[in-house]
């Protein structure tokens, strides 16, 4: 295998944990070579350093885990790098006859035929990805607070007790005096590590109001909606980076799987629901905001008329569906205070209406 010649035009990766495979094409087409490569950025560059011209080599790989770092190394060393979207390449993982080599086989050759067939995908940042992981780290810890602390209720009540009533942050300290003695060996030292989260909770926080006020602040446009605090509009600057990869505001719902699938032919037309495609993790965080635009404390806009409207609807899941659509409108309304930096109006259509008739009336 001689890969200082100019021949190899494609390599297909499929990455794994421990090993990549790689397949090795020619300019026909033809399997040059299949090889594996240990899962380390000093093997990859000791490996693809062979080749003479890395500008006129095309790299494809499917999205996961490893392929935000190794597409990010690959592309500073020159290479063309395509990372296909997983969810959307049936051929290779519904495939009866399914390995790495025939996977890495035919994400080169569908690369080298049309590389929109890979649905390519664009990886945030590395800035990006590491302001992220704060969010990530404070979510892991609420939901591992939480976790705790309905063992702990769940302990205690069954042995006849019960645990006041109180928030997750005073949770630790409340609930010290009202545990059973017998029950103090197991319950008191959860009761230390839920003060220990809060402590953490608090400082991740307050992380994330000096990033929005000195890193980020185009989030302060898109805080201007009641019920979209720092760490949604961190959460979504990060996590779609760049406001123009949209021509449409409209394609944001899509991109965060809050559109339904679709599956129609001839006069089938079946209602389903929401993709889930894109960030799971934003996607909570919009549905819980609209939640609150919905809910007794959010106040009046157009968004929260919208959602009534549909939730007035009646009918299985209304209040479900109002939600989801609130979410995915709230989405588009974000994308376009990011875009434009105009000042927020709640009440846009009934100001414009109002202004309107003075304009008549005058």
């Amino acid at each position: 295998m001689n890969l200082q010649s100019n021949t190899i035009r494609t390599i297909g990766m499929d990455l794994g944990d421990r090993n990549h495979v790689l397949c090795l094409l020619d300019d026909a087409g033809e399997v040059v070579a299949k090889c594996e490569v240990v899962n380390t950025a000093h093997a990859l560059r000791n490996f693809l350093q062979q080749f003479e011209n890395p500008a006129l080599v095309r790299v494809t790989m499917e999205s996961g885990t490893h392929s935000p770092w190794i597409s990010h190394l690959l592309d500073s060393w020159g290479f063309e790098v395509l990372v296909g979207n997983a969810r959307r390449l049936r051929a290779i993982w519904e495939t009866d006859r399914k390995d790495d080599y025939r996977d890495a086989e035919m994400l080169a050759r569908i690369g080298r035929f049309d590389p929109q067939l890979l649905y390519p995908i664009q990886h945030r940042s590395m800035e990006a990805h590491a302001d992220l992981a704060v969010l990530r780290a404070r979510d892991a810890l609420m939901r591992s607070r939480t976790l705790l602390i309905n063992c702990a209720r769940g302990l205690v009540k069954s042995e006849g007790g019960r645990l006041p009533k109180c928030s997750a942050p005073a949770f630790a300290k409340k609930a010290a005096e009202h545990v059973p003695i017998a029950l103090a060996p197991a319950i008191n030292p959860m009761l230390s590590q839920i003060a220990a989260m809060s402590t953490q909770i608090r400082e991740y926080e307050r992380c994330v109001e000096r990033l929005c006020e000195c890193a980020y602040t185009d989030t302060s446009r898109m805080r201007q909606v009641a019920g979209v605090g720092a760490l949604t509009a961190l959460a979504f600057l990060l996590t779609i980076e760049d406001p123009d990869r949209f021509r449409k505001n409209r394609s944001a719902g899509p991109f965060l799987g809050l559109t339904p699938k679709r599956d129609q032919s001839a006069d089938t037309d079946k209602e389903l629901s929401i993709s889930k495609a894109g960030d799971a993790y934003m996607r909570r965080l919009l549905t819980q905001s609209a939640n609150y635009i919905l809910g007794p404390f959010g106040k009046d806009c157009e968004l929260r008329r919208f959602g009534q409207r549909l939730a007035a609807r009646g009918g299985k899941g209304a209040k479900r569906r109002a939600v989801t659509a609130v979410a995915r409108k709230l989405a588009v309304l974000l994308l376009r205070l990011w875009k434009t930096g105009e000042t927020y109006e709640p009440l846009r259509r009934r100001a414009g209406n109002s202004k309107d008739g003075q304009e008549t009336a005058a």
